[in-house]
């Protein structure tokens, strides 16, 4: 590689590696220069009198892998046969029951390289910290910056300290600027702490679901008496404190936020590709889709990554609260077969260093929650001893929000290596699970719905890990596998009459979940719809389940917030490569209907039914009372009739309560029918507005789903209305879905929705289907010449539900490069999908998604009543 670069006097140049994987040497110029071992640190290397004054400069770089890559023994297994343990480096690579080897195990340089020039003095890792007093009014910024001076002399410096926030658009508002004083000895690097910077009620950042996600502009500058600037940094900032303590009457780690408790319901994390081929634009769309699932929480598991700053960047903006393990995992530190080595890597002075400075590097966010130091497992004792001391809590983060410290009184929280959050020792330990990593966490395979409602279910108070199934759509098992892999399981009768399923010996590498659990009395959960006749078929049932299963999960958890569980976490949300598990969408980013039923599951405020007792509940996670609201419920039957129909009086829900409303009693009826749907609506008693929507496919006990196949043949007629706005590659689309079939029943409730919004909650695009914010944001302004407008109408004269709609968009010619036939643009943000109309209802849908250059895109419409696609824009 060839570079070509010239310096001034006094500059000095530093050839950067964010992260390497294991160790390397670098040669620049015919100068070797070595980057020791360990994938979680920086390495930063002097070049200034090693580059060519002329700017002609020659660079090799020579990457060498870790010391133990091991072996996978023909059984595979967790991690391998755990050698790659010895080293400080991802585990995941020798290959897991989710994921196959990584063959190179990720050798080279799988993060940013960057060559950064200042002058004499350098800035190094600033520290930021927020405190707060009198009930979050009055607050301090505190901040401790290393500072190296380069030079052979002293250097009399400026330190220039500013923050902004942003006011409307570009605009921003100074809300400090501050200039100090500082003298730097020659060759030394100094630790300077700024004074206290006072706040009077400052804009706090929330997590999602809570409120806004508030963020302040720091940058930090230093001047040179004689040179000028020298260096500069800048980063964004949230007023926030996160406190977690073990919750007394659960048992469960309890998590509050400003002071506010938070009932965490969540994702554990890999990483976004196994490879590693890590970009910006793919951390967006991963860190959005867990926001539009109105997910608060993501678990950096500790056999992946000590994430990147881009992924912690995204969780600032999008309000997802960070848990950050250590490269430990007890599969390849302590158990295993064979038996993994107790003692962790084998060098922890190096384990340290990159803790260390992994700490350095992603303490700012607002977003990082806590860290943990491994997944099932705590680290070697000594390791752990380390942890704990150098991420102790400063006096004023140990204390309840409202006690007062007084500043003088202890060490500027600044000037601890982290100091804000809690560390816990691991996964399952103080808290998670039964507190003790006795294993308490799971099950990880497809249940019966209605038992997560159940008492006996899950015991402990809050779970890291509960996992299920994970089928993506047809469309990307072709694009994916070959012919082969297009084979549906094989459906095997045991002798107790459960079904085993065995699938292809593609899909058995993909570690494909089956949606049978005989051993554990779980029917198979797509052979209630009907034995599939190919691909299509079994992946559409798949969806089918995929959506009840996740809803059923997160609102049986839901249902006992705060008097059972403080929270739970869903093993996992999505696959670093094309895995058939655990996943709410699939590597190409194209959504499973499971993400769509943990939305609906996930609002804020949200109306459900309990599965176990077919009570009718309402959910208020925020910290206002809901009043002044109703229910609607209202029973559809296969022949587009409401036999059953009720609105409750107006009722009250205090905040952060879960209040059991209403039995719903058509399964009791006499004329009940086998295979039902069920709508419920909560809204606003003055004005109709819809708060949440809620809508159920169910059969009676002892039936099955086999009815709605002949419900397939039904040809309900909908109207599809399209507005469309482009900005250059970007698309935004707004789409009315109408069912147009004569209603027997006139709802109350249409779906108008409303957004919620006050001091400690603000839902404005958090809670689904608030499609008038979303639309509004959108569309300001006036329409331009790209603005399209369409309305299609399908065919169709019956009466019924439009069932189990959903929208896709492709490229109206083929993209080149894609695999197979697959034409999907991808990623695509829906505020809603796979979803149902009852007769004369409507929904509004939003779509955003970028298109590749000269390809028109093309909205397609398909659904249970729906085979063949249909184009409605």
């Amino acid at each position: 590689m060839s570079l070509y670069w010239t310096l001034s006097g006094n500059q000095h140049a530093s050839l950067n590696f964010r992260a390497i994987n294991y160790s390397g040497e670098v040669y620049l110029n015919g100068h070797k220069e070595i980057l020791p071992k360990g994938m979680f640190r920086r390495h930063s290397l002097d070049v200034t009198d090693i580059l060519h004054p002329d700017g002609k400069n020659l660079l090799a770089v020579l990457i060498y892998p870790p010391d133990h890559p091991g072996k996978i023994p023909p059984e595979g297994g967790q991690g391998g046969d755990h050698e790659i343990g010895k080293d400080v480096a991802t585990q995941y690579v020798e290959g897991w029951d989710w994921m196959a080897p990584i063959r190179d195990r990720n050798t080279g340089i799988w993060d940013e390289v960057s060559i950064s020039i200042t002058g004499p003095v350098k800035i190094i890792d600033p520290h930021l910290v927020s405190s707060f007093f009198d009930g979050f009014k009055r607050a301090y910024l505190h901040t401790t910056v290393e500072l190296e001076n380069e030079s052979s002399w002293a250097a009399e410096c400026s330190l220039n300290l500013q923050v902004t926030t942003e006011v409307e658009g570009n605009i921003c508002l100074i809300e400090h600027h501050q200039t100090y004083a500082v003298s730097v000895p020659p060759g030394k690097v100094i630790q300077y702490t700024v004074p206290p910077l006072f706040f009077y009620k400052p804009v706090l950042w929330w997590p999602n679901g809570m409120g806004k996600q508030s963020l302040y502009n720091v940058e930090i500058s230093i001047d040179v008496k004689g040179f000028g600037e020298s260096d500069s940094w800048n980063h964004q900032f949230g007023f926030r404190k996160i406190e977690n303590t073990i919750d007394e009457a659960t048992g469960g780690r309890l998590f509050k936020v400003n002071g506010e408790r938070v009932f965490i319901r969540g994702g554990n994390w890999i990483l976004s590709d196994g490879l590693l081929r890590l970009s910006e634009k793919r951390y967006m769309s991963d860190i959005k889709f867990h926001a539009d699932m109105n997910f608060n929480m993501i678990r950096c598991w500790g056999g992946g990554l000590s994430e990147r700053p881009e992924f912690y960047h995204f969780c600032d903006l999008y309000g997802l609260l960070v848990w950050q393990e250590f490269c430990i995992t007890g599969d390849v530190d302590g158990r295993g077969d064979p038996v993994s080595n107790p003692n962790g890597p084998l060098d922890h002075d190096l384990f340290m260093l990159c803790a260390r400075d992994t700490v350095k590097l992603l303490r700012n966010h607002p977003s990082l929650a806590l860290w943990v130091g491994g997944n099932e497992q705590t680290p070697p004792p000594d390791i752990n001893n380390a942890l704990k001391n150098d991420l102790k809590l400063h006096p004023l983060f140990g204390k309840p929000t409202n006690t007062e410290v007084h500043l003088q009184e202890s060490t500027d929280p600044s000037q601890y290596l982290d100091g804000t959050r809690v560390y816990i020792q691991g996964s399952m330990w103080d808290g998670f699970a039964n507190g003790k990593g006795d294993f308490t966490d799971g099950p990880y395979t497809i249940q019966n719905p209605a038992d997560f409602f159940k008492d006996d279910f899950y015991k402990y108070g809050f779970n890291p890990e509960v996992g299920s199934v994970g089928m993506p759509v047809a469309a990307t098992i072709r694009a994916t596998m070959p012919p082969e892999g297009w084979k549906i399981p094989v459906f095997s009768k045991q002798p107790d009459g459960y079904i085993k399923e065995i699938p292809n010996p593609i899909w058995e590498y993909h570690k494909y979940i089956p949606y049978a659990e005989p051993e554990k009395k779980v029917h198979d959960q797509i052979l209630l719809y009907g034995q599939p006749k190919n691909l299509d078929d079994f992946c559409e049932k798949a969806q089918l389940v995929n959506y009840i299963q996740y809803r059923a999960l997160l609102e049986g958890w839901t249902s006992r917030m705060w008097t059972k569980f403080t929270g739970v976490l869903i093993w996992k949300t999505q696959n670093p490569w094309t895995g058939l598990r655990g996943q709410f969408y699939d590597h190409l980013h194209d959504q499973t209907a499971g993400f769509y039923g943990c939305r609906s599951a996930n609002e804020p405020i949200h109306v459900q039914l309990n599965l176990s007792t077919n009570l009718i509940e309402v959910v208020n996670t925020t910290a206002k009372e809901l009043s002044d609201i109703a229910i609607e419920v209202s029973v559809w039957d296969l022949e587009g009739m409401c036999p059953y129909y009720k609105v409750t009086e107006k009722i009250t829900v205090p905040p952060k309560k879960v209040v059991q409303i209403i039995e719903m009693n058509y399964p009791k009826m006499k004329n009940a029918k086998p295979v039902y749907f069920l709508l419920l609506k909560l809204f606003k008693s003055s004005n109709k507005a819809v708060l949440s929507r809620n809508f159920y496919w169910l059969h009676l006990p002892g039936c099955d789903y086999k009815l709605l196949e002949a419900y397939r043949k039904r040809k309900v007629p909908l109207k599809i209305s399209s507005q469309v706005l482009i900005t250059g590659s970007t698309y935004k689309i707004r789409m009315h879905v109408y069912n147009t079939s004569k209603e027997s029943k006139k709802l109350i409730a249409l779906n108008n929705y409303e957004t919620v919004e006050n001091e400690t909650v603000g839902f404005e695009d958090q809670t689904r289907n608030q499609c008038g914010s979303l639309f509004k944001r959108f569309f300001t302004g006036s329409c331009s010449d790209n603005d399209v407008k369409k309305v299609v109408e399908t065919g169709g004269t019956d009466i019924g539900v439009a069932f189990f709609l959903h929208l896709s968009v492709h490229a109206a010619k083929k993209v080149e490069g894609t695999m197979g036939e697959d034409t999907r643009i991808l990623p695509v943000h829906y505020s809603d999908n796979y979803f149902s109309l009852v007769p004369g209802e409507k929904m509004t849908v939003n779509l955003t998604f970028e298109v590749p250059q000269g390809v028109t895109p093309r909205v397609t419409l398909d659904g249970w009543n729906y085979h063949e696609k249909q184009f409605v824009l």
